[in-house]
C-alpha cells in the first residue's frame, strides 16, 4: 500500500491539482504526505557566471532579487497548500538544490512523486507545457510519478497501457502495490501488430491486475497508433487516471519519452501515473 507522498509545490495551476491529489490520496489511503518547495539555490542566491567590470554588484542584486521571489513563492505554495489540507499532518521540505537533484534525492525515500503538468518549479520557461524535470525524474528517479494536468479529475476509471516490457510490468506492479485503483474498475489497453500477441499481452497484464483483486477489462488492439488511442479512451471513459510504463522502442514502448510521449503527458485528460 501507499505509505507516503511527495507533492511538488509551485503556483501553477497543474501544480495545485497534485497538491489537492496528493492530500486527497494522503487522506483515504493514511499515507504521509510531505509537500517540497524547490529553492533553487544554484539558480538564484549562488548564481555565478561572467559578467562585465562593474556587474558583479547588478548581478549581486539581481541573484538577490530572484531569491526573495523564490522564497516568497514557496511560503504562499505552502501557506496555500496548508489551507487546502484543512487539518491534514503533512512534512514540510524546503528543497535547496536545483529541481532535478533535490527531488531525485528527495524521491528516494517516498513511495510516490506527485507533480503538476505545467510546474516550472522556479524556472522560467516551460515552453512545450510539460514540467522540465518530468524527462529527469523518469530517467534517472526511483520511484513512479504521478503527473497531474490542471482540472484533472478526482473521480473515474483508470486506464492501464500495457505492452509486456520491464518498465510496462514494473508500472503495472507499483500500481497494483500501491493501491492506486481505490476500486476503480481498470481498462487495460495492449497494442500489437499481431492479433495473437496483442490479446496475449491483454490477457497477461489483466491476470497480473485481477490476482490483486482489481476488476479488469481486456482490450486488444491491432496496429494503430497507441498514443491516439490512450489519449481517446481517456476523455471515453472517462478516466481519472492513466498508468504507463516507459523506455521502448515499438508500439507503447515507443511513447516514452519520445514525441508520442510527450504528447501524451501534454494532452491526457487525467493524471498520469508513470514509471522507467
Amino acid at each position: 500500500m501507499l505509505r507516503s507522498i511527495l507533492v511538488a509545490l509551485d503556483d501553477t495551476p497543474g501544480a495545485q491539482a497534485a497538491r489537492d491529489l496528493g492530500i486527497g490520496l494522503a487522506r483515504r489511503l493514511g499515507a504521509a504526505l510531505t509537500l517540497a518547495v524547490v529553492l533553487d539555490r544554484p539558480h538564484s542566491r549562488d548564481a555565478e557566471e561572467p559578467v562585465p567590470v562593474g556587474g558583479a554588484a547588478f548581478a549581486e542584486r539581481r541573484n538577490a532579487v530572484l531569491a526573495a521571489r523564490l522564497e516568497a513563492e514557496a511560503q504562499a505554495a505552502l501557506d496555500a497548500a496548508r489551507q487546502a489540507a484543512a487539518g491534514l499532518p503533512f512534512a514540510e521540505l524546503r528543497l535547496e538544490e536545483a529541481p532535478e537533484p533535490a527531488l531525485l534525492r528527495a524521491g528516494a525515500t517516498h513511495d510516490l512523486i506527485l507533480l503538476g503538468r505545467d510546474s516550472t518549479l522556479g524556472r522560467e520557461e516551460n515552453e512545450d507545457g510539460l514540467a522540465p524535470v518530468v524527462e529527469a525524474l523518469l530517467k534517472d528517479g526511483p520511484r513512479p510519478l504521478l503527473v497531474v494536468p490542471p482540472g484533472a479529475p478526482a473521480e473515474g476509471q483508470v486506464l492501464v497501457g500495457y505492452d509486456g516490457s520491464l518498465p510496462a510490468q514494473r508500472a503495472l506492479q507499483s500500481f497494483a502495490l500501491l493501491g492506486l485503483a481505490e476500486g476503480a474498475p481498470v481498462t487495460l489497453l495492449a497494442a500489437h501488430a499481431e492479433r495473437e500477441e496483442a490479446g496475449r499481452l491483454a490477457a497477461e497484464g489483466a491476470a497480473y491486475l485481477r490476482r490483486h483483486g482489481l476488476a479488469v477489462t481486456e482490450w486488444p488492439v491491432v496496429g494503430g497508433h497507441p498514443a491516439e488511442l490512450l489519449l481517446a479512451e481517456a476523455a471515453r471513459l472517462p478516466a481519472r487516471l492513466l498508468v504507463m510504463g516507459g523506455f521502448g522502442k515499438t508500439g507503447l514502448r515507443a511513447l516514452l519519452l519520445g514525441t508520442s510521449t510527450r504528447r501524451l503527458l501534454r494532452e491526457a485528460p487525467c493524471a498520469v501515473f508513470v514509471q522507467h
